[in-house]
């Protein structure tokens, strides 16, 4: 209640200090993710649930399926093992050079934002798909259709918003993974991020670096699900008027 996490049993130092050096650097990849999520998964979605049963929906259907059968692991080794030990475009190691942030070396993020993509890209843009197919089939949707209203009105004004509401919660917990850290992805790219911090506290047994990293962890879980309660809130009407 008073804001103090102790300090760390290894290095002495305040808790917050630590978490403070690490939590920008999670925020940045989060953020980064979520820029690259959203779109992809809306985009994808959307064109996918309105041509549902043709061959565009199912390829991107049978692609979102084979990212979500891929470890999150495998996935960042393949990318490791093209883009930097094969094509030398990307550095392998995600660790910003001395006294910068990764903000100064955008390179550093693409791997573990690629990473943190395929893991959650896959469940949000199927439910996306899934609520766009329903919604297409409604008759509201039919006789807007019939009324001659043009086809990207209907998409956007009627069939996008109800498409949105089962994918909301879900992808709130893909806020809650992203900027809570990630921790396959940081570990594996060496990224200085919270996940790795907590990793490292684990193996020290460093209980109070642990404790605080988790309540952080939770406090962005439940207000990322506050969110997206209310956002699904704002949807219901439409939702309900396209049923």
């Amino acid at each position: 209640m008073r804001g103090d996490f102790g300090a760390s049993y290894a290095n002495g130092r305040p808790v917050g200090e630590l978490i403070a050096d690490r939590f920008g650097n999670s925020l940045v990849l989060g953020l980064g993710a979520l820029t690259v999520l959203v779109p992809l998964s809306v985009g994808f979605g959307l064109w996918a649930g309105l041509r549902a049963g043709r061959r565009g929906d199912r390829v991107v259907s049978g692609t979102a399926l084979g990212l979500a059968a891929v470890p999150e692991f495998v996935t960042g080794a393949v990318l490791m093992a093209v883009f930097a030990a094969g094509l030398g475009w990307l550095p392998a190691v995600s660790l910003p050079g001395a006294g910068q942030g990764p903000l100064d070396e955008p390179s550093v993020l693409v791997l573990p934002v690629l990473t943190l993509v395929s893991v959650s890209l896959a469940q949000n843009l199927r439910l996306v798909r899934a609520g766009v197919a329903e919604a297409a089939r409604s008759p509201a949707v039919v006789a807007a259709r019939l009324n001659g209203v043009p086809e990207l009105r209907v998409a956007v004004r009627y069939v996008l918003p109800a498409g949105l509401g089962p994918a909301v919660p879900v992808l709130a917990r893909s806020v809650a993974y992203l900027l809570g850290g990630a921790l396959v992805a940081e570990s594996l790219f060496g990224y200085p991020g919270l996940a790795a911090l907590l990793v490292d506290a684990t193996a020290g047994r460093d209980v109070p670096v642990v404790q605080a990293v988790a309540l952080l962890g939770a406090a962005v879980a439940v207000a990322a699900n506050l969110a997206a309660d209310f956002a699904v809130h704002l949807l219901e009407p439409v939702r309900g008027h396209t049923r």
